[in-house]
C-alpha cells in the first residue's frame, strides 16, 4: 500500500533506538525524509541514519533537548531549513522518571520527580507540536502522533511521573484535534505496550509478557511503526483525535 508519503519531511524524537528507531526507518522506506531526533546518543542517532541511507533512504541525525525550547526552535529550523517545514510529527521520545525507592510510598515519593516528568514528557512533546503546526497550518496537511502507554489506562503502582505526563498528552491530543483538524493536520495517540527494544530481556520476563497480552505473545517494535506510519500517512483522512492501544490487549501491570 502506498502511504503517500514520498518526499514527506518527517521528524522521529527519541529515534536512536527502539520504537522510534523501527518507525524511522518505516518512514524512510516509504520515501520520506526522516530527520532522527536524539538527545544524547550521537552514536546510535547516527547508527540509525545509517542504516536507512544503506537501505537507500533519506535520513540525518537531529539534536533536540525536549527539556529546552531553544534547542526545539534550532532543530525544527535546521530540518526545515535543510529541506522542507516538518509535515509529520512523532513524539516518541521519553525521559524515564526511575522507579521509587524501596519503602517509597505514593505520599512520600518526591513531587521535583514528577515536576521534571512533565516538563520533558509532557511539556517539551507540546512545544515541538507548537513549533511545527504552523508550517502544517499554511500547508494544509499535516500529521503528529504522541507515543504513549496503556499504563495511562491501567495505572500501575510507583508510576505516578510516567503515567501523569503521559496521561497530559491524551489531553493535549484531544484539544489539539479539535483546533487543527480543520486545517488538515491530524493527530492521534499510539500507546505502545511491553516492546522489547535494543536489550536483551531475560527469557522468564518476556514468558511474562507474553502471558499478560490477550495475543498471548509479545508485540514487536514493527508492529506499533506500521500503524504510527499509516496514522501520518495521506491515507488516513479521518482519524484524528484518538488514544489507539497498539500492544495485544497487554495487562498492565504484568500479572505475577
Amino acid at each position: 500500500m502506498d502511504l503517500g508519503l514520498d518526499g514527506r519531511t518527517v521528524l522521529v524524537t527519541g529515534a536512536s533506538s527502539g520504537i522510534g528507531r523501527v518507525t524511522a526507518a518505516v518512514f524512510a522506506a516509504e520515501g520520506a525524509r526522516v530527520a532522527v531526533g536524539y538527545n544524547v546518543n550521537e552514536s546510535n542517532a547516527k547508527a540509525t541514519v545509517a542504516a536507512i541511507e544503506e537501505a537507500g533512504g533519506t535520513a540525518l541525525p537531529v539534536q533536540l533537548d525536549l527539556g529546552d525550547e531553544e534547542s526545539i526552535t534550532a532543530a525544527v529550523r535546521r530540518i526545515g531549513d535543510l529541506w522542507s517545514p516538518i509535515e509529520v510529527l512523532v513524539n516518541n521520545a521519553v525521559e524515564w522518571p526511575g522507579f521509587p525507592a524501596a519503602g517509597e510510598l505514593f505520599e512520600t515519593g518526591p513531587a521535583q520527580r514528577v515536576r521534571r516528568s512533565l516538563r520533558a514528557n509532557l511539556e517539551g512533546p507540546y512545544l515541538l507540536s507548537r513549533a511545527v503546526v504552523a508550517g502544517m497550518r499554511r500547508a494544509g496537511w499535516g500529521r503528529i502522533v504522541h507515543v504513549s502507554t496503556g499504563l495511562v489506562e491501567d495505572g500501575m503502582p510507583g508510576s505516578t511521573p510516567y503515567v501523569v505526563a503521559k496521561a497530559g498528552l491524551h489531553g493535549l491530543n484531544r484539544v489539539m484535534s479539535r483546533e487543527l483538524a480543520a486545517a488538515g493536520i491530524l493527530t492521534n495517540v499510539v500507546m505502545a505496550g511491553f516492546v522489547p527494544a535494543d536489550k536483551p530481556i531475560p527469557e522468564s520476563i518476556l514468558r511474562q509478557a507474553a502471558g499478560a497480552a490477550a495475543i498471548r505473545r509479545v508485540s514487536q517494535a514493527r508492529e506499533v511503526a506500521d500503524l504510527i506510519a499509516f496514522l501520518c500517512s495521506a491515507r488516513n483522512t479521518n482519524v484524528t483525535g484518538q488514544a489507539i492501544r497498539a500492544d495485544g490487549h497487554f495487562l498492565t501491570p504484568m500479572p505475577a
